[in-house]
This record gives C-alpha cells, structure tokens and sequence, in this order.
C-alpha cells in the first residue's frame, strides 16, 4: 500500500490512490483478517455476507486514515521526495500502531459483535415469546459502568436494545440471554434507559450505540476512522445509490471503497457462475451422470451421479428437498457415487454431495432431541471411514445437517452434540465443519459451525 502511496504526486493526497490495486489487496486482508474472528460464530450465510461487507468498509476507512497519516512522511525537510526506502522505514510505526495496537481491540469487537449478530438472528426469530435480559460475566474484570446494566430485562422490541444491546465497548464481555416472562420481572424502560446512560458514560462520541444484529453490521456506521454525520449517511444505511458528489475527501473514499466492494463482488460472482458452467459442460458429457442441470443467471448447478442411493423413504424425500432448495438459491449440488466398490467386492463408504466444491455427508434431522451428538458421533466415523479410503486424495471434514422443521435447529444443539462426540468417540476426529440448512419461514438459512 505504501508503494501506491509513494506514486503519488502533489503536495496532497489524492483519494483517487483509494482506488489502486495495492491499497484494495490491502484492504481486503484487513478485512480478511476481521473476518476470521468470525470464523467460529454459527449464524446465516446472509448475516455472515453482510457483517463481511461491514468489515471491509471499515477496513476501507482505516486505510484511508493511515494513507493520509503517511503521505506528509513522503518529502523531506529540503522538499525533495525521501528515497523510498526511508520513507518505508519512517511509516513502520504507523503499521505498528494501526494494525498490530488497534487491529487487535478490533478484532475482539468484531468477534463481539458477530457473536451478538448471531444471537439476534434467534431472538428475531422468536419475536417477542421470551424477554431479553442483560448479562455481564459476574467477575472482576466487569466495568463498573457495565454493571450497571446487568439484569435489564425488556421485550426484544424495546428499543432500549437498538442502543444499549452488546457490545458496549472495545473487548466488551457482556451478552443477552432469553428468560421466560413469568421468571423475571420486566424492567421499568425509564429505569432502564439510565442505567444504560450510565453504562455508556465513558462513551462521549456514541460509537457504541448499535444493535449489530439489527443494523447488520459487525462495525458502527459511526467509528474512529468516520464522522459523526456518517451514523446518519442515506449512503450507510443503504438507501441510495452511489452516484453522488461527495462533500469531502471522507465521503469520496467512502463512494470508492464501497464501489471497490461492489466491484469485487460482482467479479467474484461471475467466476463463481463461470467456474459451474465449465463443469456443467464437463458433467453433462459424463455418462455416469444423470439429471445435469444449469442455470446461467444464478450459476445453480444439480447433478446426481448414477451410483447414487436412491429411494422412497422419508431420508431419500428430505434429501431430495434439500437438494432443490438449494439448486432454487443458487448453489452448486452434486449427490455422489455411493454404491463403488473395494476389491474385496465390499461396498466402500461414501460421503453424499459436493456442495459448492466441499464434500461433505447429509443427515436430516425428523426427531428433536436436547442436541444431536449421536448423530454427529456417527458420522464423525463416517468421514473416518471415507477418508481411509485408498482412492481418495483430499481429505473429508464437513457434515451437513437439514431441519426442514426449523424448531429442531438451536445453535447449543450443535456445539452440545459436537462436545458430546468429542467426549464419547474413540475415533479420531476428522469432522471440523457442520452446515446447518434451515427451511425456516424466511426461506432456506445456511448456519456454519467451525470446530478445531
């Protein structure tokens, strides 16, 4: 990034630089690095995509400050340009400041607040059937002013929580948890309300004065690389178009870093359409598949192969569901070959379906149960089996569970039964991912679960 900075000429900055290439590599591992706090959070595929665009506009604005802190660095007290060399070695502490000091504060806010996002995704789900209560961790490192919090107990639609939900602060611990009405008595809001002014006392620019589920966001509109005036920008909170003239040199880094954004992901979205094309051209000249279909608007791929199990049971029923949902939405389904055989002249374990390039194995949940470790055991063998294989070359570690009834699905579910394989299995553990797939009322929900 440095190096597009020192092409630069003039006594100014030009946000123009905001544009080139090596400042938009930069920004994207920024946010790259951002998101692999979030890694471990299970919440939709679309909260993911928008808490991922939050991060990388944030990243945006941060490069923005440390270009403009650099760029008086470039000329030397003569006038003339420094040898590029010095000019590096006198912007490491900037580096060092940006994004090793304040790169971390961050990272530990955007795992806060993508924990958070996660939470709100369940809590909007169940409207307003349990009260959502303010918690702290009850130890010694609680702020005082955070303290002051714990216990609040409101409806989720209050709007106490568009202001005071976590995090409410850099490496802020608290959380929210849902309580039954009749447990815990409702907070007076009057009550409330100061409790939560007290507890944001310290926070005299209310940067910390967002929902991120709500908003979207893993990152406040409003933050230390912005202005004021951006928490209420019609641009932040999606309302128009880009194509306007911008007021000042913020506001112009803002219009290229979210149209680099635009950018990338519409690119990234034509490969990803490009990339099934070509293997539709490859699989439907495939004898042994059947029933090859594309779709050139989404990039939808399905594709069964011959030796797939096949049948009229309710497991064969969900698992042809779940494969239209998917096709309908986008995504690439390839079910695989399950009847190959060893030379022995036994069948050789096999895993279900490529799904958007991972191999990974289907299990329908039909019953509710307090969490699904025995099935998550099971197929923990599974991928053992399949991955001793002799044929195989890549290794398995992703298992996909359906709930076409969407109130057997609640993320301690997964984590419990997860827990619970790890504690009972003499096996070793070769499953590291779970892709939940929810056919709730707003549609099909993908949350991914990341185990080490």
């Amino acid at each position: 990034m440095m190096h597009a900075l020192y092409r630069q000429e003039g006594a100014m900055l030009r946000v123009e630089v905001m544009a080139e290439p090596e400042v938009t590599d930069f920004i994207s591992t920024h946010a790259d690095a951002l998101n692999s706090s979030m890694r471990q959070v299970a919440m939709s595929d679309a909260m993911r995509q928008r808490l991922e665009r939050s991060n990388f506009i944030f990243s945006g604005f941060k490069a923005f400050h440390e270009l403009n802190e650099a760029f008086p660095s470039l000329i030397g007290e003569n006038g003339e340009r420094k040898p590029f060399d010095t000019f590096l070695n006198e912007v490491h502490a900037i580096d060092e400041t940006y994004n090793v000091n304040y790169l971390r504060a961050e990272y530990n806010f955007v795992n806060a607040s993508a924990d958070m996002a996660a939470k709100w995704e369940q809590i909007e789900a169940d409207g307003d059937r349990y009260n959502l209560q303010y918690r702290t961790q009850h130890d010694d490192k609680v702020r005082p002013e955070h303290a002051a919090l714990d216990g609040v107990t409101l409806p989720p639609s209050d709007p106490f929580w568009e202001s005071y939900y976590p995090p409410n602060g850099w490496n802020c611990r608290c959380t929210v948890a849902q309580v039954r009405k009749t447990k815990y008595p409702t907070t007076d809001p009057a009550e409330a309300y100061a409790r939560g002014e007290e507890a944001l006392q310290k926070d005299t620019r209310g940067i910390f004065r967002f929902n991120p589920g709500k908003q979207g966001k893993a990152m406040p509109d409003y933050n230390p690389y912005t202005i004021r005036r951006c928490r209420d920008c019609d641009i932040a909170q999606g309302k128009t178009n880009l194509a306007y003239i911008p007021d000042n040199d913020l506001c112009a880094a803002c219009r290229l870093v979210r149209q680099c954004y635009e950018g990338r992901t519409k690119k990234s979205e034509r490969e990803r359409i490009e990339r099934n094309r070509k293997l539709y051209d490859r699989l439907s000249k495939d004898s042994r598949y059947i029933t090859v279909e594309f779709n050139p608007e989404t990039g939808a791929l399905r594709a069964i192969h011959r030796g797939h199990n096949t049948g009229t049971d309710d497991g064969f029923r969900l698992e042809q569901k779940l494969v239209d949902q998917l096709f309908d939405c986008g995504h690439s389904i390839i079910l695989c070959d399950e009847q190959k055989k060893g030379r022995d002249g036994n069948r050789l374990s096999s895993l279900d379906m490529i799904l958007d390039g991972v191999r990974m194995d289907i299990k329908s949940i039909t019953k509710n149960k307090d969490f699904y470790g025995a099935a998550i055991r099971e197929k923990n063998k599974q991928l053992v089996k399949f991955n001793a294989r002799t044929d195989v070359h890549e290794m398995a570690d992703t298992l996909c569970m359906y709930f076409d009834d969407p109130t057997m699905f609640a993320p301690e579910k997964i984590t419990k039964g997860y827990e619970y394989m790890v504690r009972q299995t003499n096996m070793e553990i070769k499953l590291h991912h779970i892709v939940c797939i929810i056919n709730s009322a707003k549609g099909l929900e993908i949350k991914i679960f990341d185990f080490p």
